[in-house]
C-alpha cells in the first residue's frame, strides 16, 4: 500500500508570502496548499497522510500560536514550523513548550524552511505509524477474553507462569494454557513482542488519563 503524498499546509495573511512558499515547497516536489486565515485553515477536512503546518504568528483574528492551541483541543497532531517577522522569546519558548517543530525568524534561508519541512513530515510519519500499530494492538486485545486480558499484562510485567497462577488463583498449566492463546491472538512471536504491545497499550492509556485530568 502505497503512502499518500506528503502535503505543507501555509497560513499566513500575506499573499505574497503564501505564493512564494507555496513555489518553494512544491519546487522539491510536496503538495502545498496555502491559507489566508487560521478559520480558513480549520474550515477544511483533517490530513489523511503526511503533513506539516508552516504557520504565521501574527494575523487578524486567531493567531498562529492560538490555532496551535486549538489544535491541540481538537486532538489534531499537526507538526507546526512557526514563521514570523515579529518573534520573540517568549513566544518561541510558549510555540516549542506546545510541541512546534521550529520558531523561525524572518527573513530565513529556503534550505532552513526545507529542512524543517522535512523534519516536521518525519515527525508526522512515524506518530502516524504508531498510531496505526497501537491502533493493530487494541484491535488483537479486544480479541482476548477477560482472563487471557489478565494473563496479558501479568505476563508482560515479567511474572512467571508460578507468579501468575499465585496472583489470578489459578493453577500453573492453567496459566500456560491462557499464556499460548494470548501469544496467539496478539501474534507476538517472542515475549519481547508481547512486552512492547503492553507498553504501548499502557502508553495510550496513561496518555488518555493525563488529557481528562
Amino acid at each position: 500500500m502505497s503512502e499518500e503524498k506528503p502535503i505543507v499546509f501555509i497560513v499566513d495573511d500575506d499573499p505574497s508570502i503564501r505564493s512564494l512558499l507555496c513555489k518553494l515547497i512544491k519546487s522539491v516536489g510536496l503538495e502545498a496548499e496555502a491559507f489566508a486565515s487560521s478559520g480558513e485553515f480549520l474550515s477544511q477536512p483533517p490530513p489523511t497522510g503526511p503533513a506539516c503546518l508552516v504557520l504565521d504568528v501574527r494575523m487578524p483574528g486567531l493567531s498562529g500560536l492560538d490555532l496551535q492551541e486549538r489544535l491541540v483541543q481538537l486532538g489534531l497532531d499537526i507538526p507546526i514550523i512557526f514563521i514570523t517577522g515579529f518573534g520573540n522569546v517568549p513566544q518561541s519558548v510558549r510555540a516549542m513548550k506546545a510541541g512546534a517543530v521550529d520558531f523561525l525568524q524572518k527573513p530565513f534561508e529556503n534550505q532552513t524552511l526545507l529542512d524543517a519541512v522535512n523534519r516536521a513530515l518525519d515527525r508526522d510519519r512515524t506518530a502516524r505509524l504508531r498510531h496505526e500499530e497501537i491502533h493493530e494492538i487494541e484491535a488483537r486485545l479486544a480479541t482476548l477474553t477477560p482472563r487471557e486480558h489478565e494473563v496479558f499484562f501479568l505476563v508482560a510485567t515479567g511474572l512467571a507462569n508460578k507468579q501468575v497462577a499465585d496472583e489470578l488463583g489459578l493453577s500453573e498449566k492453567t496459566v500456560k494454557i491462557h499464556r499460548s492463546h494470548v501469544m496467539q491472538k496478539m501474534e507476538a512471536r517472542t515475549f519481547a513482542d508481547l512486552v512492547r504491545m503492553a507498553e504501548r497499550a499502557n502508553h495510550k492509556a496513561r496518555r488518555g488519563e493525563e488529557q481528562v485530568s
